[in-house]
Parts: C-alpha cells; structure tokens; sequence
C-alpha cells in the first residue's frame, strides 16, 4: 500500500477516495438578476464600460445608440461581434452598455471585455472558449505619463549644440 502512494494527490484520493481532478475541479454557477440578465464591467486604456447581457435577438445598444450609430468603422463593431463568434451563441443575446472615457478604440476594447465577462456569468460553459481566445484577460496597456523635462513621456527636447 505504502508503495503505491508517490504524490501527496496519491495520499488525497487515497484518503478520500476521489480521485485529485474531481477534487480540485471547480463548478460556476449563472450569476442572473430578477429581470434574466448578467452584469459584468469591461476596462480597456481609460475607458470603462458596464455591460448587461440578457438572452434576445442579437441587438447591441452602446449609450443609448444602436451599434452601428456608435461605433461607425466596421472594425469596431467586428471587435464587439468576437466574444459571441467564438462562444458560438451570436444572435442569441441582448447587450445594453454605456461606456466611458477613452476613445473609441479604447471603448470599443471595453465592451468587448465587458461583453466576454457578462457571457461567462450568464452562462458558465462558455468560459473554457472565452478565456481560451483571452477575452476575459483585461489588457492592461494604458499611456505612460509625461515626465517633466520631457517633451512627451520618453522624447526629450531638440539638442541645439550652439
């Protein structure tokens, strides 16, 4: 018997008699309002967005504004559509977000974040194909600040030798 047991997950499945995978999996639940929808908060640069996702028919509201109103370069609406594509449930959802600061990148990049985290709350299979594609990772890349004596954050001004 003592042979057998190499790991200390040995020991564990040994003692319990589970084996390690089942005890260390951990199981999500839907996190629902009253009124069916998930809310998560999407960041990207210096914008915000608060994002609710409820099951629909596929329309985009961002501020009060259709998508297409909102964000007029295909790109941007192109990056809105990723997180449904690849959860493969487009067309199944509502989204109503509002969004601040930034610009419309930025913005853009936040509904996205905001979009992939309400979907994962809504619906919890979806997390593994989300995270996969690294939707649910906030990219943390923000503007370095002006250093004083500096032109901008790293230029520095024209050397004049005379």
């Amino acid at each position: 018997m003592a042979e057998d047991i190499k790991t200390l997950d040995d020991l564990k499945s040994a003692v319990t008699g589970t084996s390690a995978d089942a005890a260390t999996a951990v199981v999500h639940e839907a996190q629902i309002d009253d009124l069916g929808r998930s809310y998560a908060t999407g960041k990207r640069k210096d914008a915000v967005a608060r994002v609710w996702v409820k099951p629909g028919s596929g329309k985009v509201t961002v501020n009060g504004k259709d998508i297409n109103a909102y964000f007029a370069r295909p790109v941007l609406q192109m990056i809105l559509r990723q997180p449904f594509d690849v959860a493969g449930v487009a067309g199944q959802y509502d989204v109503t977000a509002t969004v601040k600061g930034g610009g419309l990148s930025g913005q853009a990049g936040a509904v996205k974040h905001g979009i992939s985290q309400a979907l994962q709350l809504h619906q919890p299979a979806l997390r593994a194909a989300l995270k996969a594609a690294g939707f649910l990772t906030r990219d943390s890349r923000v503007v370095e600040r002006k250093k004083y004596g500096r032109a901008k954050a790293r230029r520095s001004f024209q050397f004049s030798k005379r």
